[in-house]
């Protein structure tokens, strides 16, 4: 993992995960809101990485690492319990049948995140595709770690306040995409 000085935990009072920060906007907009936590970004494309690495250092960042990998490996590293937050927000939904082996929302992956997530901790997920809304919920609301925390329509139809707008949402909004925003707690 990179960063933008020596790894430290002095005055990191929790430690969040965003899988697939795109440009980086969400996860830099959350290290200066949150500055005792630690975030870590996985991003696989340079482009992206480049892009926060920019915002990092003109904002003057030093509680964000990066994985330039898959962030399974990421979730295999991490001890049990770790995390307090995690984001995956507009996930590439791989809208072929035959590529639906290769959606980030997989059993396998819950399981992973449900190991490495602190009892209470929230699991946020946006997307604007209606099928990988559908294939995430199912699985989620299956899996027995994981509980939806929504209690109106509203409650999945706005972006809460202290989640910023992505350049992918705004895309989509601009396109006449409907976004959904879920939120899961992670239970015991």
């Amino acid at each position: 993992m990179a960063g933008t000085s020596p790894a430290t935990t002095k005055g990191i009072s929790d430690v969040w995960l965003e899988i697939g920060f795109g440009a980086g906007e969400h996860l830099a907009w959350q290290a200066e809101a949150h500055p005792d936590v630690g975030l870590i970004g996985a991003e696989p494309f340079v482009a992206g990485m480049a892009k926060l690495l920019s915002k990092i250092e003109q904002a003057k960042l030093s509680n964000i690492r990066l994985y330039t990998e898959d962030a399974r490996d990421i979730l295999a590293a991490l001890p049990p319990a770790s995390l307090g937050r995690v984001f995956i927000l507009f996930p590439d939904p791989w809208p072929k049948t035959r590529h639906h082996k290769r959606r980030l929302i997989q059993t396998e992956t819950l399981d992973a995140l449900a190991r490495v997530m602190k009892p209470g901790a929230e699991l946020r997920l946006a997307t604007d595709d209606r099928g990988y809304l559908v294939w995430a919920l199912e699985r989620l609301m299956a899996h027995p770690r994981f509980q939806w925390i929504a209690r109106s329509a509203a409650d999945w139809r706005a972006r809460p306040a202290d989640w910023p707008e992505t350049r992918y949402e705004a895309k989509a909004v601009k396109a006449g995409r409907v976004c959904t925003y879920l939120r899961f707690l992670r239970v015991p």
